[in-house]
Formats: structure tokens, C-alpha cells, sequence
């Protein structure tokens, strides 16, 4: 079968020589741009100042043509040593202070009173201004008057300053009322007919049990915590609030005074958790009521929470968080009820539980645990 030739198209509209084609369009023409830059090509003759530059000669071509044979001279530090360029900024900033000296000292007014103190240069002086000055060092061993006292015990220290400002502590025989008094070593201190002494501070804690009385020292002659705690340290020092005779749990000591003070006062809120024995159950309708609140003699009070211990099996034995620091307070909340305190333990003060303390036995604070009272 035989092929048929496909018809040929008709080219004859097409250029078929690229000579033939236009260069440029706008009908030939050569734009501006392209003649810009076909003249900035102009070959110059060698005598002309412009010839090594291959450019088109401009208003500056008078001028003497760059010898090639000198360096060009640098526009960064770019290839150059340290040493180089501090040599260079060094120099640069003697220059610039000797012109201002000269500037300065041509001036009318430069011996004028106003203008006597000022600095022959623009550089910032050495010389420290008061504010930056160091504090005047205390004497070794110094110690502030209202601290001393709080370290021997006797109050917290805003309490101290209200003790010097009436006058009732002398130093060495004098009575100092001024604030910020500092005691040297080997001065003596006295406050109420005897001689205080700034103790190193100690922490501890003791499990109280039944039976003894929260006190220093008792006329009776009972058993008080203080037997417990006998040979503890040699410091002075004293029960942090206190628990009845029949009450058990924690109980801390120490001579701080200032942390007394402020584990002690109601505005800390210092938590406490206690567990409570009863003669009956509690019922779910006198736990609302502790939690909502009791008016008692002195005053409204409610527990902070209120649960059954364990899986609540004996509803006798609760638990008991609160902050207030009331004398027996939690017996007198349960006896307003209608309910018989049999047991009553401190579990829990301030974040101090009886972990591995024995009953009857005491123990020292760690670091951590002082710093976390003093930051209550």
C-alpha cells in the first residue's frame, strides 16, 4: 500500500536566516539601556585619563591617572593582624584627644569657675562615683544589738528593737537606746538583772508522750518536756507553743527566737494534722459542721479538713488539719459536739512528720528542714 505524502506547511511567512532577523525590537531601534551600556565599552587612546579605568571619560578626568604602582589603600581591616589594627584604633584615639585638648584650650571660658573641673577629654574618668563606693566593712565578729538578743533567745528581733528603744537593755554597763547598736566581742549585755549570750542557733524535735507537762520549769515539781530533752546541747533553749499533759505528737525546741515567734503567730498559719480517738463514730453530719464552723467561748472556729483514718473501717479515729494555735482546741471542738476526746496525737507540724522518731525520743533538724521553717 503506498504512503501518501503528508502536504507540506507553508513556511514562507518564517525568516530563514537568523542575519535576516531584527536585533532589536521597536522596529529595529536599539534601546536606550544598550547604548548606555555600549558606550560605557568606548576604547580610549592610552593618554587619555580614563584609559585604564575602561570607561567613559567624566566631569573628574582632568585629574592625574592612579599610579599602579603604589598599594591601594585598604577600606577594611580585612587581611590584617590584631596587633595592626590596635595599633591603629590606639593611634586614632590620640589624635582625636589631642584635638580636643587643643579645642579646648583655645576656648575664652576654659579657666571660667563653671568649667574649672572639667575633664580635659572626652573619655569617661576612673574615678568611682560615691554610690559605688564599697560599704564600710563591720568589725570582725560584729554582731547588731537586736540580733544578739534574738540569738540569746529572749524574743524575735523586731521585738528586741522595742526592748532597746525603752531603754531596759544596757552594753558593758551602759543602757543603749540607738538602733543598729553593734555588739563587739567580749561586751557584755545584759537585759532584766542578766547577762545574755548570742548562742549558735539549735533545732529539734521531739515525740512528746503522755504524761509530761509543756513548760520550762514547774513550781510542782511535775514532769515537764524539758527532762526529755536534757542533754540535748548545751544552748538554752525552749519549746516552740505547746501540748497538754494527756496530748501526744510533736513538739520543736529551739533558741531561735525569731522563728518562735513567727511558727507561733497567727498570722503564719502555721498547719497542723492531729489524729483523734473518740468514744463514738463521728458522723458525716458533725464533720460538715467543723468544717463549716462552731461558735465557741472565745470566738468562731472550723477545721481546715477532716477525714477517716485508713479505709475508715472505725469511725472513732479521725483526722484533724487546722491552723490555729488555741488552747485545746481540738478537744474543746469535739466536746462541743457531744463527743469524748480518748487519744489525741500530733502527727504533723508545720511539715515535720514522726517518721523514724520514736516516742519519748527527740532529734535534730537537718539544714533543709530549718530552711524550710524559715521560709514559712
Amino acid at each position: 500500500m503506498e504512503k501518501k505524502e503528508k502536504p507540506r506547511k507553508d513556511n514562507t511567512h518564517r525568516t530563514t536566516s537568523a542575519d535576516a532577523r531584527p536585533r532589536y525590537g521597536n522596529n529595529g531601534q536599539q534601546p536606550q539601556a544598550a547604548k548606555r551600556k555600549a558606550s560605557d565599552k568606548t576604547q580610549h587612546d592610552e593618554g587619555s585619563p580614563m584609559h585604564h579605568r575602561g570607561r567613559a571619560p567624566h566631569k573628574y578626568a582632568d585629574r592625574a591617572p592612579h599610579d599602579d604602582s603604589k598599594p591601594a589603600r585598604r577600606a577594611s581591616n580585612f587581611g590584617r593582624s590584631r596587633g595592626d589594627i590596635a595599633d591603629k584604633d590606639n593611634a586614632r584615639s590620640t589624635r582625636k584627644r589631642d584635638h580636643n585638648e587643643r579645642n579646648y584650650a583655645n576656648r575664652d571660658y576654659a579657666d571660667s569657675p563653671r568649667t574649672a573641673q572639667r575633664p580635659t577629654s572626652n573619655r569617661r574618668r576612673n574615678t568611682p562615683s560615691t554610690a559605688s563606693q564599697p560599704r564600710k566593712r563591720q568589725p570582725e565578729g560584729a554582731m547588731r544589738l537586736n540580733k544578739y538578743i534574738a540569738h540569746a533567745g529572749i524574743c524575735s528581733r523586731r521585738e528586741a528593737d522595742a526592748l532597746i528603744a525603752a531603754g531596759s537593755v544596757s552594753v558593758n554597763g551602759r543602757v543603749v537606746t540607738e538602733m543598729g547598736y553593734q555588739v563587739m566581742p567580749g561586751d557584755t549585755v545584759n537585759y532584766g538583772g542578766e547577762v545574755l549570750r548570742s548562742e549558735h542557733l539549735r533545732y529539734f524535735l521531739l515525740n512528746k508522750p503522755k504524761g509530761f507537762i509543756t513548760t520550762t520549769d514547774d513550781p510542782q515539781e511535775r514532769r515537764t518536756v524539758m527532762m526529755l530533752m536534757d542533754g540535748c546541747c548545751p544552748e538554752r533553749i525552749y519549746p516552740v507553743g505547746r501540748l497538754d499533759r494527756a496530748t501526744t505528737g510533736l513538739l520543736l525546741f529551739t533558741n531561735d527566737g525569731e522563728l518562735a515567734r513567727k511558727l507561733t503567730h497567727p498570722s503564719t498559719r502555721v498547719y497542723k494534722i492531729y489524729q483523734v480517738e473518740l468514744n463514738k463514730p463521728v458522723t458525716r453530719d458533725d464533720m460538715r459542721r467543723l468544717l463549716e464552723g462552731i461558735e465557741l467561748e472565745d470566738g468562731p472556729m472550723n477545721v481546715d479538713d477532716i477525714q477517716y483514718v485508713g479505709n475508715g473501717a472505725d469511725k472513732r479515729i479521725v483526722g484533724v488539719e487546722l491552723h490555729s494555735g488555741r488552747n485545746r482546741i481540738v478537744r474543746r471542738l469535739f466536746e462541743s459536739l457531744g463527743y469524748e476526746v480518748h487519744k489525741l496525737d500530733r502527727v504533723v507540724f508545720a511539715g515535720l512528720t514522726k517518721k523514724d522518731l520514736p516516742r519519748g525520743r527527740w532529734r535534730e533538724l537537718t539544714e533543709r528542714e530549718v530552711g524550710y521553717l524559715k521560709m514559712i
